[in-house]
């Protein structure tokens, strides 16, 4: 049997639910396990409902699956969300007491949740309570183990003499993983070393903590019976990283030669930026000397604008957002778009509209990158489907920003920057930096920064350059830069600009375009982080002898709509699969290629896909026994 093991910590936002998860992760990462994990939580700073989920198998896995295994809780409202997603043989470890804690207790929950919840107990004869929650997920097969966390508290504080300890219930996320590697018997140095890790920067922490985890893994090995598992030390695979989700832009801007980055705070964008001001300086090659330049904007609007500004000077430059921010930054999009501007904003989206579901994930925002501005200009819309990918992409991106001289919008999302998984240690010798027709001296002082040439893009000068003055402005211009409302100039203006879209489709490459996965005569059509649940839900139904296609579309703006027609043309039915409402990708291919895909799986309810769910929804499609549009809704 191939080991697949989902874990669960959940706990108020605050309570340090994030580091417990970390430590797990860290500690099958080190036993030579591939690791998935997602984070959840409200948008709230402290005090509503957080979890993590952590997944952990021997084979490369890239998504979550519908229920857990083992849920560790310390209060009251995990026990209460998460208790009946606990399968069969489960294990559900809990802080005996919260036992008498009833569901009107819980103010944090949102009064939908308080009666289905409340109906579900009633209809099973149980309490309104803990113990009622958990004889029922007793009933369904699940192992439950209490514990007093305070009291465990209690007796390192004596034994440490060390009164603080026992006040410090911050601690019990060590506690709660402690308790759970110790009852799963995974060798005890393995969580000395991840917590040592985990608290590296603060000594005295650490080994307080390290005291902690000790104390309540020997407390879980004597007092727990043992359940039957076993995971068995696997040798390390060569060059693998435990990273977490936004490392891959962060790095790949580092490695890309971006030297100056501009934000707003805005979930999730804000933790890549917080990255690279910690990671200010380091080691590259010499072809890409300095740093990253981080600065922290008044809003979205300056922003854009101080990335724009720095391009022009020659720096690579770029800016994240979600899309509340984007929003804001349309105006001076278009003023990069007409002034052939190369700008690479890193669209991290979430769920809308508005301010929507501000910590939750979806794919809303693809028809919104595509057509925002004011009037037409090229742009290059480019899609990420998982962390690795996105390493790569995003140093591919700032070459395309600089060859074709257009902005680039390349689109995340939450649930690619809220998870943690093991991939291929990121590879520098596969960059290699193009900055187009940037130039670094002019000879001559006829220098025309948007003189017409047989591929449509001027040589550009860098601010400052000797004979190299330019002039920019909002309103349509000549080649030197200067206001024209002349007609014959906007033609060529306008053709000069526009041309560059079939140039683009010609010149990157059809591999990067889009990425063809598998083969079948179902196909399965989707874009962005839905990669990790597609692949892993095709590999179950290979399993059962169901081989399914899976074209990921990355480039999706110029949309190349020929080469997605010829990968087409052996597929006789067309699924796409996306975590939006409308299916925009859809809509791209009724656009482009008169053409409706044959079956629609969407999800919309702001938690991430689950292979499981796809699994399920795709072998209905294949017996015939689906809806044209299937919506999934798993997620607490």
């Amino acid at each position: 049997m191939v080991t697949d093991f989902t874990w669960m910590i959940g706990g108020p936002q605050g309570s340090g639910v994030e580091t417990a998860a970390n430590i797990f992760s860290q500690v099958f990462s080190k036993m030579g396990y591939q690791i998935f994990g997602k984070r959840e939580y409200y948008s709230n700073i402290k005090g509503e409902h957080s979890y993590f989920a952590v997944r952990v198998s021997e084979k490369q896995i890239r998504s979550s699956v519908k229920g857990t295994n083992m849920l560790i809780a310390f209060d009251a409202e995990t026990i209460f969300r998460h208790a009946d997603d606990v399968l069969e043989n489960g294990i559900i470890i809990y802080d005996s007491t919260l036992e008498n804690v009833k569901v009107s207790d819980v103010i944090t929950f949102d009064n939908d949740f308080k009666e289905r919840l409340g109906n579900l107990l009633k209809s099973k004869n149980k309490e309104d309570t803990v113990k009622g929650i958990l004889e029922l997920a007793s009933e369904n097969g699940t192992s439950i183990h209490s514990v007093s966390f305070r009291s465990l508290l209690a007796e390192l504080s004596e034994k440490l003499e060390n009164p603080r300890i026992k006040n410090m219930s911050r601690m019990f996320n060590v506690l709660g993983v402690s308790l759970s590697l110790g009852l799963l018997m995974i060798p005890s140095e393995k969580l000395t070393e991840s917590v040592n890790s985990i608290f590296s920067k603060k000594k005295s922490i650490a080994e307080m903590n390290v005291s902690a985890a000790n104390f309540a893994y020997n407390y879980a090995t004597a007092k727990f019976d043992n359940i039957g598992l076993k995971f068995e030390e696997k040798e390390i695979e060569e060059n693998t990283l435990l990273v977490q989700g936004y490392y891959g832009t962060s790095i790949g801007k580092i490695i890309a030669g971006c030297r100056f980055q501009s934000y707003y705070p805005i979930t999730p964008a804000t933790d890549e930026s917080n990255f690279l001001e910690t990671n200010e300086i380091l080691e590259i090659n010499e072809d890409r000397p300095g740093s990253t330049l981080v600065i922290q904007t008044e809003d979205e609007i300056s922003a854009i604008g101080m990335a724009i500004g720095s391009s022009l000077t020659g720096v690579r430059s770029a800016t994240c957002t979600s899309g509340p921010g984007f929003v804001l930054m349309i105006e001076c999009l278009s003023w990069a778009g007409i002034n052939e501007v190369p700008v690479v904003i890193t669209f991290y989206q979430r769920s809308g509209p508005s301010t929507g579901l501000p910590t939750r994930h979806g794919q809303d925002d693809l028809m919104c990158a595509i057509n925002s501005g004011v009037g037409e200009f090229p742009r290059i819309v480019y899609a990420s489907g998982s962390v690795s990918d996105s390493f790569y992409d995003t140093t591919q991106v700032f070459n395309y920003a600089d060859i074709f001289q257009v902005p680039v919008i390349h689109m995340m999302d939450k649930f690619i920057a809220s998870s943690v998984t093991t991939c291929q240690r990121f590879d520098e010798t596969r960059v290699n930096i193009d900055r187009g027709k940037l130039l670094n001296e002019i000879s001559s002082d006829n220098y025309r920064r948007f003189e017409h040439t047989e591929d449509g893009l001027s040589p550009r000068s860098k601010l400052g350059l000797e004979n190299g003055i330019f002039w920019n402005t909002g309103d349509e211009s000549d080649i030197q830069g200067h206001i024209s409302e002349d007609p014959v100039n906007r033609v060529q203006m306008m053709d000069k600009r526009q041309s560059r879209l079939d140039y683009i489709l010609e010149k990157i490459p059809e591999t990067e375009q889009i990425v063809k996965h598998s083969e079948g005569d179902f196909c399965v059509v989707s874009w962005g982080s839905t990669q990790g649940p597609i692949l892993d839900a095709i590999e179950m139904l290979k399993d059962d002898g169901i081989n399914i296609g899976f074209v990921e579309i990355k480039l999706l703006e110029p949309f190349p709509k020929e080469f997605l027609k010829k990968l087409f043309s052996n597929s006789k039915t067309i699924i796409d699969i996306e975590a939006n409402y409308t299916g925009q990708l859809g809509s791209l291919i009724r656009q482009n290629l008169e053409k409706d895909p044959d079956y629609y799986i969407l999800k919309f309810t702001g938690r991430p896909m689950t292979c499981t769910e796809l699994y399920d929804t795709l072998k209905k499609i294949v017996n015939g026994t689906a809806e044209k549009r299937e919506v999934l809704t798993y997620g607490a």
